[in-house]
């Protein structure tokens, strides 16, 4: 783990080494992948939707600490949230989330499952996608 990630970094190393909503969901109402070409991070995010509500959410695939750590924190708290809370969730709180400033080489690592999910999201309501979720 690099040391600019400094001490807050021990919550997404446990949540890399630990994560929780790793694995499928076969009935999913939507599921969206994404892959960060510059360093081979990949990432499939499932949701199980009742009306407009996440009722479960589950991610797989291969990364770093910081995208792999990141989606299973992001994925936890977003059980529970609105289609449209998803939406309204942007970079500025999920850098919150995770306590971290990961910096501008990492940060597409840290967006990753958030840019997947917001995704899922957009087809789900059958949206075209916003510039935000884009710039992710």
């Amino acid at each position: 783990m690099p040391d600019e990630l400094g001490m807050y970094a021990e919550e997404l190393i446990y949540n890399y080494e630990h994560p929780k909503n790793k694995g499928t969901i076969a009935d999913a109402d939507t599921k969206m992948s994404e892959e960060n070409i510059s360093c081979g991070d990949r990432i499939v995010v499932y949701l199980k939707l009742d009306g407009d509500r996440i009722v479960d959410v589950k991610f797989e695939g291969s990364g770093c600490v910081i995208s792999m750590g990141t989606a299973s924190i992001l994925t936890d708290f977003l059980r529970g949230k609105t289609l449209a809370e998803v939406e309204a969730f942007g970079r500025e709180r999920l850098l919150e989330l995770i306590n971290i400033d990961p910096g501008p080489v990492r940060m597409h690592c840290a967006t990753l499952s958030l840019r997947a999910i917001r995704k899922a999201v957009f087809l789900k309501e059958g949206k075209t996608l916003d510039r935000e979720t884009k710039e992710l």
